[in-house]
């Protein structure tokens, strides 16, 4: 006597168990093979990708296994349209769920290898790339179950529309958060400047403190924090003087008109050679620039070969020092705001004098 179940006797029962197993083995060992391969690669290289293709890999579900074996082993046996129907739902379902899976955990292995090559120096950058990670989920797994949705044979075309309706009117009324938020992913995507950095932006200048969702803020030169919202920030022109790699600096110096021309034809050599000693510092030029109100102009403009201001500082002021020594030794003076008034000496207008009646007559007597 045979025994049917579900329409499927014994024997087909019997294969579509063996089939069921072997699926499931070999599915099993292929991914213990490549999840050992790729590890013993991911070892030898310096990308963190193949790091993230090894957990996504490792993290496969056994249940999503199984349901593959259950798939191959009902290709054993004879279902009914409907029934068929189920099951082929099944793996679709199983596979899209798996397929979530897979990139949610890609999504936090990036954020995790992310945050570690950062060494946990900018808090603000992680809190934004969390961020990332969490809308980068949600449309993921927004996607997968509309996907599901649509294959059980839901309309979903309604669905969608009331979404993108619901979601252009919260994007309206939330667009300069959303505004900041997307130039906070921005910022620390393309990174512009980081925390640490010096930089001025819109004649502000200060040290990059905090990169948030909505805001940046610097601490200014005087020890206030100036906060600028992240949209403002990206729409400013910024000077970032941290990632200068040299320094060229222009600047202007006056001597006096008792100048001689021998003495005005010496001085850019003498400044070449008071820079030129300077080991931090490279001579561009020193031109006679112009007859100034009261000096002759001198301009000189060299290179310093570092970035950092303290050095550029000190090789100004050993510039100065060696000009004040240079020009004392060569008796040039330096020139100051002056002004030269010459006077010329002119004969006073005659006084006219009025003369009390009588005087002319009394002047006549006395002569005669």
């Amino acid at each position: 006597m045979s025994y049917t179940f579900l329409g499927n006797g014994a024997v087909a029962w019997s294969i579509a168990l063996a089939v069921m197993l072997f699926t499931f083995a070999i599915v099993t060992a292929v991914k213990k093979i490549l999840v050992r391969h790729l590890s013993a690669v991911a070892v030898r290289t310096e990308t963190y990708l193949d790091d993230v293709a090894v957990s996504v890999l490792a993290s496969t579900s056994p249940v999503f296994i199984g349901v593959v074996a259950l798939f191959a082993g009902a290709q054993a046996l004879a279902f009914t349209p409907r029934a068929t129907l189920f099951v082929a739902n099944g793996i679709v379902v199983a596979g899209l769920l798996q397929v979530a899976l897979w990139c949610d955990l890609g999504i936090k292995e990036w954020l995790f290898h992310y945050r570690r090559n950062r060494n946990g120096n900018d808090a603000a950058s992680t809190t934004s790339t969390a961020a990332l990670g969490f809308v980068a989920r949600a449309i993921t797994w927004l996607l997968i179950i509309l996907m599901i949705l649509d294959n059980f044979g839901v309309n979903i075309t309604t669905l969608v529309a009331s979404l993108g309706i619901g979601g252009i009117a919260v994007a309206l009324a939330l667009q300069n958060i959303l505004g900041d938020l997307f130039s906070s992913l921005s910022i620390v995507l393309d990174k512009p400047f980081v925390i640490g950095d010096f930089i001025i932006v819109d004649d502000v200048p200060g040290t990059v403190e905090f990169v948030g969702l909505k805001t940046t803020r610097l601490r200014g030169l005087g020890g206030e924090q100036v906060v600028f919202s992240n949209s403002a920030m990206l729409k400013s022109r910024i000077h970032n003087y941290k990632r200068m790699q040299t320094r060229r600096i222009a600047f202007q110096i006056g001597v006096t008109y008792q100048t001689s021309p021998q003495q005005l034809q010496a001085l850019p050599g003498l400044i070449r050679d008071i820079v030129a000693s300077q080991a931090q510092a490279t001579f561009d030029r020193a031109h006679f620039k112009s007859f100034g109100a009261s000096s002759y102009d001198f301009e000189i403009v060299y290179i310093v070969k570092s970035a950092d201001f303290n050095i550029y500082m000190d090789i100004q002021q050993a510039i100065n020092l060696a000009l004040v020594n240079c020009f004392a030794r060569e008796s040039i003076e330096f020139a100051y705001p002056t002004q030269t008034l010459y006077h010329v000496g002119v004969a006073p207008p005659a006084v006219c004098s009025q003369q009390a009646p009588g005087a002319s007559l009394r002047e006549e007597q006395s002569m005669s």
